[in-house]
């Protein structure tokens, strides 16, 4: 079981793991052993609530596959227990983030005296381009 918040918590078999080669770091052992790790979840059918489940498909943009299937992978260490271990990370992380709920926006209005400078500074600017103006006389 992964815990995200008290009321959230996503079941291991939700989760399924894949090993592949990584580049990087490793020497030889980079051409033998399969250290990367694959985490893939499909969303759709996760057991988590709808407006999570649309916060995380915002979140993870480029993550996602067409068929809704969230991919996080790792492959910065050199063996796959660590892997594994930042992968997990990584979800737990993304998933806290998407449970979060966002905070309201509160309609503001400008101050009368920053209306006040915005017109001042438009009139400033307008009399500037005036002065520009060509004689007229080609």
């Amino acid at each position: 079981m992964v815990h995200i918040t008290d009321a959230i918590v996503l079941d291991d078999r939700e989760i399924t793991e894949r090993f592949v080669r990584a580049t990087g770091p490793g020497g030889q052992n980079v051409n033998k052993d399969a250290t990367a790790v694959e985490l893939r979840i499909d969303i759709g059918r996760s057991s988590l609530p709808p407006d999570v489940r649309d916060r995380l498909i915002t979140l993870a943009g480029r993550h996602i596959t067409t068929d809704g299937v969230l991919v996080v992978v790792s492959r910065v260490h050199r063996s796959q227990a660590q892997n594994r271990n930042a992968a997990r990370a990584r979800l737990v992380a993304l998933l806290k983030r998407a449970a979060k709920l966002p905070k309201r926006r509160k309609p503001t209005r400008p101050s009368p005296a920053a209306r006040e400078k915005r017109l001042v500074s438009k009139e400033r600017q307008s009399a500037v381009k005036r002065s520009r103006g060509g004689r007229g006389d080609d």
